[in-house]
């Protein structure tokens, strides 16, 4: 496994097609702090620009926590970023910069990623520790993890975007519930409302997301496997599936002319692995970001 970068509160690690991003504050349990944030978005820019790395996953250092949340270290002021921006120990000193959500910034970076995005949960996951889990788009827990939308028991409210993406990932009764008691819940509980893919004994978990990590990375397309990530999470936002269709006949129009295409089909009729050549830092149809694109209307040729 090898390095990706210095950092001090994350570690950035290459293994194959896999980087594996760690929290790395175990004497803290991992908790979120406003370098940490920086850390976080400068490592997805990193994968996003290595074409070798097909997958990413999240994980917490230690056998206790994922991440504990915010850091609270700065007692009653924690939240008050007025008061925080003269010190810098959140990691924003700019008046205007402060005014968004340092969680957020994290789940937006990690909703644009270009690789999909596994989470291990490993442990304790509350507050932040579990908000920003809701852009990644696979999460699978340990048996020990346990979970919590805490905001309104400290005063505060549910950040990271998480209004958007958890009423979208386990329906809105289940969001609601979770979030108006601000409890913590196992793992189990989690599974059976949708949060997590899987469970699995804590020792096992990381070697099952490196798992599924190599399943995507072995078998499929790189720029393919873009494509469906940023097509399936900005569509559920779409206000007819026509939305879709538009999209969906772009890309089916444009990667069915390029030698991916071919690959796939005759790799399969040739039984044997494929070997994919377009790359995502090149080879991204035209159309790609749509979303950006305010007269994006493909009608096909």
């Amino acid at each position: 496994m090898s390095s990706l970068g210095n950092y001090d509160e994350i570690k950035l690690e290459q293994e194959g097609p896999i980087a594996i991003l760690t929290l790395h504050r175990p004497e803290k349990m991992n908790a979120f702090t406003g370098k940490m944030m920086y850390e976080m978005i400068d490592a997805f820019d990193k994968t996003d620009a290595n074409d070798d790395i097909r997958a990413v996953i999240v994980t917490g250092s230690g056998d206790r926590a994922f991440c504990a949340g915010a850091d609270l270290s700065q007692g009653a002021k924690t939240f008050d970023y007025e008061k925080r921006a003269d010190t810098g120990e959140a990691g924003r000193t700019d008046k205007i910069d402060i005014q968004r959500d340092g969680g957020g910034r994290v789940t937006l970076r990690i909703f644009d990623s270009l690789k999909p995005v596994i989470g291990a949960i490993n442990g304790a996951s509350v507050g932040i520790g579990v908000t920003m889990q809701l852009p990644m788009d696979i999460r699978m827990a340990a048996d020990t993890a346990r979970f919590g939308f805490v905001f309104n028991r400290r005063g505060i409210n549910p950040e990271a975007a998480s209004s958007w993406f958890l009423p979208r990932i386990v329906g809105i009764q289940q969001a609601l519930e979770w979030c108006y008691s601000g409890r913590v819940f196992p793992a189990e509980e989690a599974l059976k409302g949708g949060l997590v893919h899987s469970v699995h004994p804590q020792a096992e978990l990381l070697d099952a997301a490196k798992a599924k990590a190599l399943e995507i990375a072995q078998n499929t397309a790189a720029v393919s496997t873009t494509l469906t990530r940023h097509m399936m999470w900005r569509m559920l936002g779409a206000s007819h599936p026509m939305e879709a269709h538009i999209v969906d006949s772009a890309a089916i129009y444009s990667r069915g002319q390029t030698e991916d295409a071919r690959e796939g089909v005759m790799s399969f009729l040739e039984k044997r692995d494929p070997v994919y050549p377009v790359k995502v830092s090149d080879g991204m149809p035209s159309f790609f970001p749509w979303w950006d694109d305010k007269d994006f209307e493909w009608i096909g040729e």
